[in-house]
């Protein structure tokens, strides 16, 4: 994974600037998706989300203390993060907005959990652009949980310039 891909994320995922993601910042990304699509947090698939971000933040906080640092974050971060813990997690975000379990989002759906997620409206609709290649107004979970993946792994994707224009959740 690139350094600038890392620093990337971490940005996006410390949502109030103070240098560390804490416990409750990486959670809440859970209930902004949940009150975003008008999931009751009590939903099963909210319910599933958090303890997929549980098992995420617990591998991303090495040394246990609730928060979790660039450093730690960079020395966690890569395919095989991604593979066990950071897909099933990202999944169950698109789960949440999937409204009706097809495993494709609409471009409203995608936007909106997009925005929840702390990226900007141009970069939602940029990247809903890229991975909505048939032109058939959906994106499917596959191609975006890839897309994320290369990203993620590689500091390239084919959302790369969407990525590039998302910036961090105001702080």
């Amino acid at each position: 994974m690139s350094d600038t891909a890392k620093r990337h994320i971490f940005s996006m995922l410390d949502t109030d600037g103070d240098g560390v993601i804490s416990h409750g910042e990486y959670l809440a990304r859970v209930d902004r998706a949940a009150a975003a699509t008008g999931r009751d947090p009590l939903d099963p698939l909210v319910e599933a989300a958090r303890e997929a971000h549980l098992e995420v933040f617990g591998q991303m906080d090495a040394d246990g203390d609730g928060r979790v640092t660039l450093d730690e974050y960079r020395g966690w971060a890569g395919h095989d993060a991604f593979e066990q813990s950071c897909r099933p997690a990202l999944g169950s975000l698109f789960d949440l907005a999937d409204a009706d379990g097809d495993g494709r989002l609409t471009r409203q759906e995608f936007t909106r959990l997009r925005a929840a997620t702390g990226n900007t409206a141009d970069g939602a609709v940029a990247a809903f652009t890229v991975l909505d290649a048939d032109g058939d107004g959906l994106v499917d979970r596959g191609a975006y949980l890839a897309a994320i993946h290369d990203y993620l792994t590689t500091g390239t994707s084919p959302m790369a310039d969407a990525y590039r224009r998302v910036e961090p959740a105001a702080r």
